[in-house]
């Protein structure tokens, strides 16, 4: 069994430079060549190299390389402990869906003391152990092979390839309906594959026992091609969820090709976009009364060759035909400053193109929303063009009490409309 992986937990935005020492883990040179490595020539999304360290950006997650493991909570404020945040990530990822399982095997999730990594581990392993309680999914498929008893079609090519001393056999072209296909050969893959990676103790048996009972799978060469063939039907529908876990995890590796011990398995998530998502499924959620719809398209340039431009705001609020509201969200702290130039002049374009009533920005935080007008040409208040900032508390206990309270909070604002 391999002993529990190095851990580091740092903030969104934060450096790691070499030498620094985590908790008893340093981040030494042989760490700091694998990211580099890893980062490449054209670069990963999830931070950027910088002199003798790295620096994470708005990416939010876990990096697991070799046996260090590096996990990216979010941060808004410094009032909270790394716990609080941890929850809160976990909390708002099972809200907008990135961890909608089953009930049935839902309690077995030690959701307070497991990593990102080790959720979607133990939810692959949840899954799988139900699909092998409920017994496993048959299909048929056509198959060649060299029998003593005829069935099916005779290929009579390899019959006199294989058999022409061998009378008493047949090679031939049969049907088979048995549990040998793609969805269990990806679950296949995807056990051995948590059996080479996973450093938790806690999960290490449960895998090598989905390894003993699971029963073997022909090779198979996972790509992103291979998920796309996929059709689901009524019987394939439980294997759902297991699949997308196994994508996740599979199309995320990068197999270090050249020592084989700093393989890659990066699960990071963008913060703007998963706050984004958070508030509208909260409003969708509690604010059923208002008609209400995410990034909603409009054309905003032409070229006279090429594609066009368009704008998208986060979230489009219709109270009636005549009037909507937009609203953008954005992740990141004001600390009592007043929104940046261009998240302002972005909010003046969507009220000249979507006609909006007014526009709103909303940022976590705490206070009152803060109304804000457009000067005109003239130099004049514009009070027909107002973008607020609304702040969102950020709450690290119970998330559904907290998407209640934002959805309260912004229905609270557009009464005014």
């Amino acid at each position: 069994m391999k002993t529990y992986r190095h851990h580091i937990t740092v903030f969104e935005h934060e450096r790691i430079k070499l030498g620094q020492v985590f908790t008893g883990c340093e981040f030494d040179e042989p760490k700091l060549i694998a990211f580099q490595k890893y980062y490449g020539e054209k670069g990963v999304p999830f931070f950027s190299l910088i002199h003798r360290g790295i620096q994470f950006n708005e990416h939010v997650g876990v990096i697991q390389v070799g046996d260090l493991l590096i996990e990216v909570l979010p941060k808004a404020d410094n009032n909270r402990e790394t716990a609080d945040w941890r929850k809160m990530l976990i909390g708002m990822m099972r809200a907008v869906g990135s961890f909608d399982i089953r009930v049935s095997s839902n309690s077995h999730l030690k959701l307070k003391s497991n990593t990102i990594l080790d959720l979607y581990i133990e939810m692959f392993v949840n899954e799988v152990e139900y699909l092998l309680h409920s017994g496993l999914l048959k299909k048929y498929r056509k198959n060649e092979s060299n029998v003593t008893a005829l069935k099916g079609n005779i290929i009579f090519s390899k019959q006199i390839q294989h058999n022409l001393t061998h009378q008493e056999r047949f090679y031939v072209r049969h049907t088979t309906y048995d549990v040998e296909h793609t969805l269990h050969q990806i679950l296949y893959v995807t056990i051995r594959f948590l059996r080479q990676i996973n450093t938790n103790a806690s999960l290490q048996s449960r895998i090598g026992a989905l390894q003993l009972f699971f029963p073997e799978m022909p090779p198979l060469k996972v790509t992103e091609a291979t998920f796309d063939k996929l059709v689901y039907n009524p019987k394939s529908e439980a294997y759902r969820k297991a699949i997308e876990i196994a994508r996740l995890l599979l199309l995320q590796y990068h197999p270090d090709v050249s020592k084989g011990k700093n393989h890659v398995l990066a699960l990071m998530f963008d913060m703007n976009k998963l706050w984004e998502q958070f508030v509208y499924v909260s409003l969708r959620k509690h604010a059923d009364d208002y008609s209400i719809k995410p990034q909603s398209k409009k054309n905003f340039w032409q070229p006279e060759y090429g594609f066009k431009t368009s704008i998208i705001p986060d979230i489009v609020i219709n109270k009636d035909t005549d009037r909507c509201v937009v609203m953008d969200t954005k992740w990141k702290n004001l600390n009592g400053y007043n929104p940046s130039s261009s998240d302002l002049q972005q909010m003046f374009v969507y009220h000249q193109y979507f006609n909006a009533v007014k526009t709103a920005l909303i940022y976590p935080g705490s206070g009152n929303a803060i109304k804000g007008t457009y000067f005109g040409a003239d130099a004049k208040f514009n009070e027909q063009m107002q973008c607020y900032v609304i702040p969102i508390d950020i709450q690290t206990g119970n998330v559904r009490a907290w998407q209640k309270k934002i959805a309260d909070n912004i229905k609270g604002w557009l009464s005014g409309v």
